[in-house]
C-alpha cells in the first residue's frame, strides 16, 4: 500500500499500546513457520507451539517460512500448504496473532529464484539468472515470484543478491549473481525494482519488501568455506563487496540480512560500522536489518553468553532475529537503559514496515491485488525464458544437430534424465516432475528413440549405431527427505548433493565416474558427442576440451531447463548466455577472477594458462559480426559506440560485455572491469550502431592526474589519454 504522511504518528501510537516484552517480541522471528499451524478437522489451527509463542510477546514481530516446503521442513504434498490453502492459512494466522497485541505480524519467505512453497515458481538459480546478462529479464520474472508471493498474504521475501563467486569451492556459489560486481549489482536493482516496484510502488499491492542477503562479503570467506572469515581489505571490500549492498539501498530496498560471516575478525552480526554507520548514517537506509539464522547466537563465541550476544547485535543495528534466542533475552534487559532505548528504534522500524502492509492496530490488511493463480502461470512462463537465456554454448563442437537426422539419441551420465538436478538448492518438490533432459529430447522428437546409459559400458554400447550422444554431467544442490540437517537448515549428511549450503568442496574436478566416462567415450565413439554441464558452481572442464566435445553449459536451469537444453542442441534456439565467472583449467588455481589486479597466466609451473574459460565466455549459432570500436569523450564521461551487423538469414541477438581497463592513478589497476553491457535483437542483415555512455567517475584511476582508459569490447580495444578529460587522443582498432 503507497505510504502514508501519518505513518509516524501511527507507529507511536502503536508503540505506546506494547510493554516492553511486546517491543521485545516484535523484534523476534524466532518461530519456524510451519510448525506455526497444523491441519484440524476441515482447515487449520495455530499449533500449540504457535500459541506459547504468540503468548509468550503478547504478539509475533515476524514468522519465518509458514509456506515452507522442502526436506528440512519435512513438508510435501501430502501434509503441506498447497497453493489454494495459503490465504485460508494466512489469515488464520493474522487473526491469531492480531488478538494478542492488535497488531499483525509480517510473514517472511524464502524466495532466492521462486517461492519455496508448493506450487510457486520456480526460476533458475541466480547464477544461471546471471548468464542471461538480461537485467529486464531478472526484472520481470523477480516481479511475477513478488506477486505470487503477495497474493499468498506475505510480505517479506529474503533473496539472494549481496554474494559474489570469489571462490567456486563454496557450495552456495549458485546463490551469486556470478562474480563481478557491476553485474550482481544490476541484477540487485532489477530485483528490488521487480519486486517491490520502481521507488517501492508495489509494496503491499502487486510486490512485497526485498530483505536482501548477505551483507557482507561471505563469497570471500577463506577458502570457500561457508561462514568463515573473510580476510579482505577496505579497498576490496568497498570495490567488490559494497556495490551491490549500495544498489540495494539506491533501488529502494526495504531490508537486508546481516551474513554469518566475519570481516577481518568482527562478526557481520556485530559490525555496527556495517550495518549502522555505513547502512544507514552514509548511505540513508530507513528499513529493517535481519540476522542470518541463528547468526546472532554464534557470537556467544565472541561474547561468551547467549544474552550478551543478543545485546551485541541489537546494539550493532540488528532489528529482527531469526530463530535465535539471544534476542530472546532482551526482555531480561529492562533495566538497561541502553537496550531499552535500542529496542525502541529497532521496534519503530519493524511497526513502520508492518504499516506499509496495513499491519498495525488501528488498520485492517488490504486484500491481494492478484490472482495467485494467475501470478503462478505467468511465472512459469518466465521460467522459461530465464532458462533459455542462461544457457551458454562454451564449445561448439558439431551443434546443432538436425532434428530430421535423428532417429536414435543416447543420453547418459549421472542426471541424463533427473529433473531434480537442474532445480537447485532452496527449491520445493514439485507436484508433477519435470521432464529431465533425455526426456525433454524425446518430447522434441516423438518420432526418434531416445534411450538412457545407466553407465559407461552401457554409453558405448548404446552408441553403436546411433546418430548422436549427450552426456548430463555436473552436479546438483537435490535435497532428500532422509537427509541430515543442521540447526540453519544446511545439508549435514553426505548425501548426493554436491552443491548448495553446506556442501563446500576441497576439489573442482568432475568426480571420477564422469571423468572416466568422458575418456571411454572420447576413445570409443564416433558418433557426435554434445556435453551438458548441470552445475551451481564452476567444475573443471578441461578433460571435455581436451575430448574435442561440444559444451553447454546449464547453471541449474529450472524445470523448464531440459526443454531449454533439447532446443539449444537441436538449434531451435540459438544461446545467448555468457559465462558470469571465470572458468578455472584446474582445481589448483582457484580463486581466479576476470578483475584481478595481477594475471594470473606463467605462473603455476604445472598449470601455466590457468584460465580454460574466461568471464564473459559464450557464443551462438547466429552470432552477429562487431565490425568497430569507438571511443568518444563527452562532458558526462565516454561515450562507447559498437557496430554491429547481422549476416544471417533470421534474426539473431547481439551479447556484448563492455570491459575497461584504468591507468595512471595510485592504486594498481584491475586487469579488466564490466562497465556495461551492449545487447539488442537484429534483423536478417542488418546494421546497428550500439552504445552507451559511461560516467566520469567510471573511467578514472583512482587519484589520476594523467588517466589512461581501454575500453574493449569483442576482440576490439580503444585507447584514451585523459590528461584533464580534454584533448582526448583516440585510438581505435
Amino acid at each position: 500500500m503507497p505510504e502514508q504522511p501519518d505513518v509516524d504518528a501511527r507507529v507511536e501510537r502503536a508503540l505506546d499500546r506494547l510493554d516492553f516484552t511486546q517491543r521485545v517480541g516484535q523484534l523476534n522471528q524466532r518461530l519456524l513457520g510451519w510448525r506455526a499451524v497444523e491441519r484440524w478437522k476441515d482447515g487449520f489451527r495455530l499449533s500449540d507451539e504457535g500459541r506459547r509463542e504468540v503468548d509468550r510477546w503478547g504478539g509475533l514481530g515476524a514468522l519465518y517460512g509458514l509456506f515452507r516446503a522442502d526436506a528440512w521442513s519435512g513438508r510435501t504434498w501430502q501434509n503441506g500448504i498447497r497453493p489454494e490453502e495459503r490465504a485460508e492459512v494466512a489469515a488464520l494466522v493474522q487473526d491469531e496473532v492480531r488478538r494478542a497485541s492488535g497488531i499483525g505480524v509480517l510473514l517472511s519467505e524464502e524466495a532466492p529464484h521462486g517461492h519455496q512453497a508448493l506450487g510457486g515458481s520456480i526460476m533458475p538459480v541466480p547464477l544461471a539468472a546471471a548468464a542471461s546478462f538480461d537485467r529486464d529479464l531478472v526484472r520481470e520474472s523477480s516481479a511475477a515470484v513478488a506477486a505470487q508471493l503477495r497474493a499468498s498474504g506475505v510480505h517479506l521475501a529474503l533473496v539472494s543478491t549481496l554474494d559474489l563467486l570469489r571462490d567456486p569451492r563454496w557450495g552456495r556459489s549458485e546463490e551469486c549473481f556470478g562474480e563481478d560486481p557491476y553485474l550482481a549489482s544490476v541484477m540487485t536493482r532489477a530485483v528490488v525494482e521487480g519486486m517491490q516496484g520502481t521507488d517501492r510502488a508495489e509494496v503491499g499491492r502487486t510486490g512485497v519488501a526485498v530483505v536482501l542477503k548477505h551483507l557482507a562479503a561471505q563469497g570471500e570467506a577463506m577458502g570457500g568455506r561457508n561462514g568463515q572469515s573473510s580476510l579482505i581489505g577496505e579497498r576490496d571490500l568497498a570495490e567488490l563487496h559494497l556495490p551491490m549492498v549500495e544498489a540495494g539501498v539506491r533501488a529502494g530496498a526495504l531490508g537486508f540480512m546481516a551474513a554469518y560471516n566475519d570481516i577481518d575478525g568482527v562478526p557481520c552480526c556485530a559490525n555496527r560500522d556495517l550495518l549502522h554507520d555505513l547502512l544507514r548514517s552514509r548511505w540513508g537506509f530507513d528499513g529493517i536489518v535481519m540476522a542470518d539464522g541463528l547468526a546472532v547466537d554464534r557470537l556467544e563465541a565472541l561474547t561468551g553468553s547467549i544474552r550478551e550476544s543478543g545485546r551485541l547485535a541489537l546494539l550493532s543495528g540488528v532489528d529482527l532475529s531469526l530463530w535465535d534466542e539471544g534476542f530472546a533475552t532482551l526482555d531480561q534487559l529492562s533495566d538497561d537503559p541502553v537496550v531499552r532505548a535500542a529496542v525502541d528504534v529497532a521496534c519503530r522500524r519493524v511497526l513502520t514496515l508492518k504499516a506499509r502492509f496495513g499491519l498495525l492496530s488501528e488498520e485492517e490488511e488490504p486484500e491481494p491485488v492478484v490472482d495467485l493463480r494467475e501470478s503462478i502461470t505467468l511465472g512459469d512462463d518466465l521460467s522459461q525464458r530465464v532458462a533459455a537465456a542462461s544457457l551458454v554454448l562454451l564449445e561448439r563442437g558439431s551443434l546443432p544437430w538436425t532434428g530430421d537426422a535423428l532417429r536414435n539419441i543416447v543420453v547418459a551420465g549421472p542426471y541424463a534424465d533427473d529433473h531434480t538436478a537442474l532445480l537447485g538448492d532452496y527449491v520445493a518438490p514439485l507436484e508433477v516432475p519435470a521432464p529431465g533432459i533425455a526426456s525433454a529430447l524425446q518430447r522434441a522428437l516423438p518420432d526418434a528413440s531416445v534411450r538412457v546409459a545407466v553407465d559407461a559400458d552401457a554409453a558405448i554400447d548404446l552408441a553403436d549405431g546411433a546418430d548422436a550422444l549427450v552426456l548430463v554431467l555436473g552436479g546438483t544442490s537435490h535435497r532428500a527427505y532422509g537427509d541430515d540437517f543442521a540447526a540453519n537448515g544446511a545439508l549435514q549428511s553426505v548425501a548426493a548433493a554436491t552443491s548448495g549450503e553446506g556442501v563446500d568442496l576441497s576439489d573442482l574436478d568432475l568426480p571420477p565416474a564422469q571423468r572416466a566416462l568422458i575418456r571411454r567415450v572420447s576413445e570409443s565413439v564416433t558418433v557426435p558427442v554434445a556435453a551438458v554441464v548441470v552445475s551451481g558452481r564452476p567444475h573443471v572442464l578441461t578433460p571435455l576440451v581436451d575430448a574435442g566435445m561440444a559444451i553447454v553449459w546449464a547453471g541449474f536451469p529450472g524445470p523448464h531447463g531440459g526443454a531449454a537444453v533439447a532446443d539449444v542442441l537441436l538449434g531451435k534456439s540459438s544461446p545467448t548466455g555468457r559465462l558470469p565467472f571465470t572458468a578455472p583449467r584446474s582445481s589448483g588455481v582457484v580463486p581466479l577472477h576476470h578483475n584481478d589486479r595481477h594475471d594470473a597466466a606463467s605462473v603455476y609451473r604445472d598449470q601455466m594458462e590457468p584460465v580454460l574459460f574466461p568471464f564473459g565466455s559464450g557464443r551462438g549459432f547466429l552470432d552477429p559480426d562487431v565490425n568497430s570500436l569507438t571511443v568518444t569523450p563527452e562532458d558526462e564521461g565516454v561515450r562507447v559506440t559498437v557496430d554491429v551487423h547481422s549476416p544471417h538469414d533470421s534474426a539473431t541477438t547481439a551479447v556484448h560485455p563492455v570491459f575497461i581497463r584504468r591507468w595512471g592513478g595510485t592504486v594498481l589497476p584491475r586487469r579488466q572491469e564490466l562497465v556495461g553491457v551492449l545487447r539488442a535483437v537484429l534483423a536478417p542483415g542488418e546494421h546497428l550502431a550500439l552504445d552507451l555512455t559511461l560516467p566520469a567517475d567510471a573511467v578514472r584511476a583512482v587519484d589520476a592526474k594523467r588517466p589512461w582508459l581501454r575500453v574493449i569490447v569483442a576482440a576490439h580495444e580503444a585507447d584514451l589519454r585523459l590528461p584533464l578529460l580534454e584533448e582526448v587522443e583516440t585510438s581505435t582498432s
